[in-house]
């Protein structure tokens, strides 16, 4: 059923998309010694991929509290290609907070993912110093890490150029546009041929203040959505995502209240933060939420990578590669048209 693409043939390799996915993509294909040229319809920017908007969270071991074991299993193998690609990448770990009123659900969390230990208040204020007093206990998730999704980008691109890679930005071209072995990574702008994908909306906010300082993204349990605040670097913290079944780009009043309101329940200092920017961005996703790596003959896309797209992009690139040079199918994930 499936063939393998011998190597020698294909050592021209043509990616579309520089987000997160085709980044990665580009990244593996150059370094295995592959042709590759990267086209990206945007500037370098990036400003029309759903990546400029992520909040670039490196925590599969959260994630299990709903994602299907497939993401868990991807994103921990996707945590070494962070490690041994981007070493500067900080797993400080994440932790995870809840008010009184919401410890039924923070007891669920602690059930349902692994990876964590308990802190009690004066652990918590020992890792975190400015959540001293605010909350009685936390979930530590240590080996998770994080990224700042718009300075990591540019290293990503930089690193597929020095392997010999070629990017060509302001360059919209479909996969029919080209000859040879063409990898298609182009999230919502795909579905001219993958019909099943939609958009789910996510939206944030980036405050800054130097009143708060953390060294790790922190979740608070939400009744409706759990808040995360992401720090960053110069002082400033991105506040999200909702995930919302809509396909507009604005942020609504009552989502902007919402996340607004959470970041001064983590810490009342947020509340005289100065909000930098608002935005939102499409995720691609597919009807259950899970990536694929679609085969058809010498075209494959890889999309739908939903919320999970930094977590898993690279864990996705490394079973594209294998099957290009090697065959091997990964079934939970691949499908051949």
């Amino acid at each position: 059923m499936y063939q393998t693409i011998n190597p020698r043939r294909d050592s021209s390799v043509s990616i579309i998309g520089a987000g997160i996915a085709g980044a990665w993509q580009a990244l593996l294909f150059a370094q295995a010694g592959h042709d590759v040229t990267l086209h990206e319809r945007s500037s370098d920017a990036m400003m029309l991929s759903t990546s400029h908007w992520a909040g670039g969270m490196l925590a599969p071991y959260c994630e299990s509290e709903v994602a299907e074991p497939v993401i868990s299993r991807l994103g921990l193998r996707a945590l070494d290609l962070w490690r041994a690609e981007m070493p500067d990448t900080p797993f400080n770990g994440s932790l995870v907070l809840a008010h009184a009123r919401e410890r039924g659900d923070f007891e669920r969390f602690a059930k349902m993912t692994s990876g964590h230990r308990r802190l009690d208040a004066a652990s918590l204020a020992e890792l975190e110093p400015s959540l001293e007093g605010g909350f009685r206990e936390a979930l530590f998730f240590a080996d998770e890490g994080h990224v700042e999704p718009r300075r990591v980008l540019p290293k990503l691109h930089e690193k597929i150029v020095a392997a010999g890679g070629t990017i060509h930005f302001n360059s919209d071209v479909r996969p029919d546009d080209l000859d040879g072995l063409v990898i298609d990574c182009r999230g919502l702008a795909a579905r001219d041929t993958q019909k099943d994908l939609r958009g789910v909306k996510g939206e944030m906010i980036l405050i800054e203040t130097s009143e708060v300082e953390l060294l790790r993204p922190v979740r608070l349990i939400h009744p409706r959505s759990p808040l995360y605040v992401i720090p960053r670097e110069d002082h400033r913290f991105m506040l999200g995502a909702t995930s919302m079944e809509a396909e507009d780009t604005g942020v609504s009043v009552r989502s902007a209240l919402e996340l607004l309101g959470a970041a001064y329940a983590v810490h009342p200092a947020f509340a005289e933060a100065r909000i930098v920017e608002f935005g939102s961005g499409l995720r691609p996703a597919f009807p259950d939420n899970l990536p694929r790596i679609r085969i058809d003959e010498r075209r494959i896309a890889v999309n739908g990578l939903y919320r999970h797209g930094f977590l898993v992009a690279p864990a996705l690139a490394e079973l594209t590669l294998n099957y290009v040079e090697r065959g091997q199918i990964d079934n939970e994930v691949m499908q051949c048209a």
